[in-house]
C-alpha cells in the first residue's frame, strides 16, 4: 500500500459529478490534473449499494464546503461503474444531494495502485488519502470494511498539514502548535 511520501499515482477515470448535475445522467472525466493546485481527499469505499458505505459518502459530501474553504476537492471512489453510481445517487434519497464526485474505478487501476485492494473481498477498503498539490501523500488511513470513517477528523488533519506546524494530539485549528 502506498504511504505517507509516496507519488499519488495518476489516473483519469469517469464520474458521476457532485450537486445536481449529478442526477442528469452525464458523466465527467477526473484525473491526478483535475483540480490542479488544490489539496485532495481521495476515499475509497467497497461498492455502491451497502450499509455503511452510503453514511460515509454523504457524511464527506456535508463537509464539501469545509474541505473547500480549505482549498481542497473531495473524490469518493468505489470499483463500480459510473451507471451504477448514477443509479445509486438516483435511488438513494441520502446521496440525491451528494456534493461530491463519485469515480468509477472499474478496471481497479487506482484501487490496486494505491495498494487498497481488499485481497479476500475483491474490493477496496476503505481508504482515505489527503495528496497535497504537488501529487504527494501526506496522510493515509484505512479502516476495515465494517468500520466507518469519521470526516471531520480527516478535516482535523487537513488543518495540521495546511499550518505546517508541530501540532499536538487531539490539536484542533486555532489551538496552539508546539513551539520547540
Amino acid at each position: 500500500m502506498l504511504t505517507v511520501g509516496d507519488k499519488f499515482p495518476e489516473f483519469d477515470l469517469t464520474a458521476v459529478p457532485g450537486g445536481p448535475e449529478g442526477l442528469k445522467g452525464q458523466f465527467v472525466q477526473i484525473s491526478d490534473k483535475s483540480d490542479a493546485g488544490k489539496w485532495k481527499i481521495v476515499f475509497f469505499w467497497p461498492k455502491d449499494f451497502t450499509f455503511v458505505c452510503p453514511t460515509e459518502i454523504v457524511a464527506f459530501g456535508k463537509k464539501a464546503s469545509d474541505f473547500a474553504d480549505r482549498d481542497a476537492v473531495v473524490y469518493g471512489v468505489s470499483i463500480d461503474s459510473e451507471f451504477v453510481h448514477l443509479n445509486w445517487r438516483l435511488h438513494h434519497e441520502d446521496l440525491k444531494t451528494l456534493e461530491i464526485p463519485m469515480l468509477a474505478d472499474i478496471k481497479r487501476e487506482l484501487t490496486e495502485g494505491t495498494g487498497v485492494m481488499a485481497k479476500d473481498a475483491g474490493v477496496a477498503l476503505r481508504a482515505t488519502f489527503i495528496v497535497d498539490p504537488q501529487g504527494i501523500i501526506r496522510h493515509v488511513s484505512v479502516n476495515d470494511l465494517s468500520v466507518g470513517r469519521n470526516p471531520q477528523e480527516i478535516v482535523r488533519i487537513l488543518d495540521g498539514l495546511q499550518s505546517d506546524e508541530l501540532c499536538p494530539c487531539n490539536w484542533n485549528k486555532g489551538d496552539d502548535f508546539i513551539k520547540v
